[in-house]
């Protein structure tokens, strides 16, 4: 399998507006947010990238705009890593929905949470794993297991496939921090994911890039879903 970065759009007017976009069709970014789409095609000056996957929403869009025409990549479109549907919840304020019962379960059991009229968290983290697997190895079989590969979505989503390349339950998801313009990055094995990065902001980002597999000679290689005991020593 490979390796994939999660990386969340960058700062919309939503964003700063304190409003929950949802799927709001026409929310884009920011001065701010366009600025962290052009720094993207830096930071990730070092990484090469196999593919291109992004949320059907417009500020993912923009976020990867500058990044995909540097590269000279086609953005896959996938409904699968679309915001969450928050139903009647969507396009209202933040400090109004706080107020709201359905905020605490949110909060403390969002495994339970459904937004009325919308979709249930639990199922959202269910068809953003699913996409985000299928997508990881589609790339993995056209590029190899050391292909690394971006995705762009939003920042639950992003959330829920972290919670579960870490084994973690949905109810404790809320414990991960995932800011506009983040990146974070898994590598997938065949028998469990590594997380390598969680909400980084930093600049360069070649050490998640996987070496090159060595040619085996006699003894049995370790396998790439071993964990390094005593931990890594970087590169």
């Amino acid at each position: 399998m490979s390796t994939v970065i999660l990386l969340r759009h960058g700062k919309s007017t939503a964003n700063g507006a304190g409003i929950l976009a949802g799927r709001s069709p026409k929310v884009s970014l920011d001065d701010t947010g366009r600025a962290q789409a052009e720094k993207l095609v830096e930071r990730l000056g070092g990484v090469p990238l196999a593919g291109l996957v992004v949320s059907p929403l417009l500020r993912c869009k923009q976020t990867v705009g500058p990044l995909a025409a540097a590269r000279d990549l086609e953005k896959t479109v996938e409904p699968g890593l679309s915001e969450v549907d928050y139903g009647d919840w969507t396009g209202k304020e933040l400090k109004h929905l706080a107020k709201e019962p359905l905020w605490r379960v949110v909060q403390a059991h969002p495994s339970a949470a459904v937004f009325p009229g919308g979709e249930g968290l639990a199922q959202m983290q269910a068809r953003s794993v699913a996409a985000v697997r299928a997508h990881d190895r589609r790339i993995a079989a056209e590029h190899g297991d050391h292909a690394v590969w971006l995705l762009c979505s939003h920042g639950d989503v992003i959330k829920a496939v972290l919670a579960d390349a870490l084994g973690q339950h949905l109810d404790a998801f809320q414990r991960i921090v995932v800011d506009p313009a983040s990146i974070s990055v898994v590598r997938y094995t065949e028998t469990r994911p590594f997380v390598m990065r969680v909400n980084d902001h930093g600049g360069d980002l070649r050490g998640i890039v996987p070496p090159e597999p060595k040619p085996k000679r006699g003894k049995k290689a370790a396998s790439s879903s071993d964990a390094v005991v005593g931990g890594t020593t970087g590169r």
